[in-house]
């Protein structure tokens, strides 16, 4: 059955990695666990630990709504406490069919078993049983998202700018240093997780393609990801590489500066309202006001220079993730300052750099409009 959905996945979207051979088919998970006979999917690693229904059940009170932590087009991810006290999330899958979701299971699971970086989540297991289930660790401050928007206490400056460099860290691993060239497609607040000491780590895996040495660029026919955070190219184009990444983190970086959503209530766009204040550095204008003047300065500046470059709607003028860390830093840095083996052009630079330059802010808006009626028919 797997080797069937796999194989037919592409029409849908471009698989995140070959298809594996020789994957077992899933029964209960009590009874079997996945496993593969080639080198790609030797993917389930053996410190994974495969989780029972009833222990997930248990940590999450049975999936109830009040453990609820972020939800997505094709997924649920829970709040869970083990068995021996430790916190988890649990990330359910809830889009599709059966086979639909298998596929994307397979997809995520063959992503996330290249990434090992300080940065990223960590995956402590899996379960199969009763649904199709992620489970990572979880501290008990959550998301970023979480701390940010939705709670009662202020997120002091000091976090903020540490957050800020170890996402560009992660980002940085993604895309040039991991063992996989790993687009990961939906950087947001909510899928930045943050440790006991307020180290970031990247999660969600599970709209993230992988990109051969060989592939400039991946190019998606089916709208997915989140308003507020998608690159011009890919929202007219559906053109996915490193710069659609680094337009995302560009907007974190907004929201980490002023306090703001990404798309407020009333559907206005963060990075419309604040690219003016922008371009006349305005900065003092676009902090948050709960911060008054807790912050740091120079860094705020460096967070506002950065985000700036990361926003053009032209991918050509968008640093790399090796070149932001510098700008966050406050160091110079120019066009061929990055390290790794992804610093030639990428394909949305090539393709999309004088057409984005006439991309106004209406057209931008009326595609986004246009895609989120399409979104809402599917």
């Amino acid at each position: 059955m797997f080797l069937s959905v796999l194989k037919s996945r592409s029409i849908r979207r471009l698989a995140s990695l070959p298809p594996p051979r020789g994957v077992s088919k899933v029964t209960e998970c009590n009874r079997r666990s996945f496993s593969g006979n080639n080198g790609e999917f030797s993917s389930f690693k053996p410190s994974w630990r495969i989780f029972h229904l009833w222990e997930l059940q248990v940590a999450t009170r049975y999936f109830s709504s009040d453990m609820l932590i972020g939800k997505g087009g094709y997924a649920e991810v829970y709040k869970g406490c083990l068995q021996d006290g430790q916190l988890v999330a649990i990330k359910k899958l809830t889009r599709g069919t059966p086979e639909e979701r298998t596929s994307d299971f397979l997809s995520e699971i063959g992503i996330i078993v290249h990434v090992n970086h300080p940065n990223t989540a960590k995956l402590i297991g899996y379960g199969v049983e009763g649904g199709l289930h992620l489970v990572l660790e979880l501290s008990p401050y959550g998301s970023l998202a979480s701390l940010l928007h939705e709670s009662n206490r202020v997120l002091e400056w000091g976090i903020r700018y540490k957050v800020a460099l170890g996402t560009a860290e992660g980002l940085i691993y993604l895309h040039e240093t991991c063992p996989r060239r790993i687009i990961h497609r939906d950087i947001k607040t909510e899928n930045i997780l943050l440790t006991e000491n307020f180290d970031p780590q990247i999660t969600d895996f599970g709209l993230s393609k992988w990109l051969p040495d060989q592939w400039s660029h991946h190019t998606v026919t089916k709208f997915e990801g989140t308003f507020g955070y998608l690159a011009p190219e890919y929202v007219m184009h559906g053109i996915v590489d490193e710069k659609t990444d680094v337009f995302s983190f560009g907007v974190l970086l907004l929201e980490l500066i002023t306090g703001k959503r990404a798309l407020e209530k009333d559907e206005q766009s963060l990075v419309m309202w604040a690219k003016p204040l922008l371009d006349k550095n305005k900065i003092r204008e676009l902090v948050d006001p709960f911060l008054g003047n807790s912050y740091d300065q120079q860094q705020m500046n460096h967070l506002a220079s950065a985000a700036a470059l990361c926003i053009q709607r032209s991918s050509s003028l968008r640093p790399r993730m090796s070149q932001v860390v510098p700008l966050l830093k406050g160091k110079e840095t120019g066009s061929g300052s990055g390290q790794g083996p992804t610093l030639r052009r990428t394909y949305s630079e090539e393709f999309f750099n004088v057409q984005v330059e006439e991309y106004s802010r209406g057209r931008y808006l009326k595609d986004l409009n246009r895609h989120k009626q399409i979104a809402l028919e599917c």
